[in-house]
């Protein structure tokens, strides 16, 4: 059997108004193809054209972890900032007993605040992919 030549040999030359260009500049970023020339010819030959989609009400989420993101880092540092400075006052015993119960916290803390710095992290890889 032979196989069909699926090289593009043909031209087609076609000439557009700026407001036209610009109209069709704009679909062309609104779908997945990856060349002009592909979204062109799909529009053409009355192909399906897959355009993105983008979940504008994520867009509010996605302001608030970033805010959250910058909270718990400053939390993380103040916390740190603490417990070193409490680290310098090692000759009250009472400070010793606290800082050995701060520093399991602090553990604690700062695995909470790896977890969810993680789990915004992938929410945001997710949403920038889409």
């Amino acid at each position: 059997m032979k196989e069909e030549n699926k090289n593009k040999t043909k031209w087609l030359h076609l000439r557009l108004s700026s407001a036209e260009h610009e109209q069709l500049q704009k679909l062309f970023r609104k779908s997945t193809c990856r060349k002009m020339s592909d979204f062109a010819r799909k529009n053409l030959l009355q192909k399906p054209v897959i355009l993105r989609y983008r979940n504008e009400s994520l867009d509010d989420l996605m302001t608030e972890l970033i805010l959250l993101r910058k909270d718990l880092n400053g939390i993380g540092n103040n916390f740190n900032q603490a417990v070193k400075k409490l680290h310098t006052l090692r000759q009250i015993p009472e400070f010793k007993h606290w800082l050995a119960i701060t520093e399991l916290e602090k553990k604690i803390l700062f695995n909470a605040i790896n977890s969810i710095k993680k789990n915004i992290e992938n929410l945001s890889k997710k949403w920038l992919q889409s």
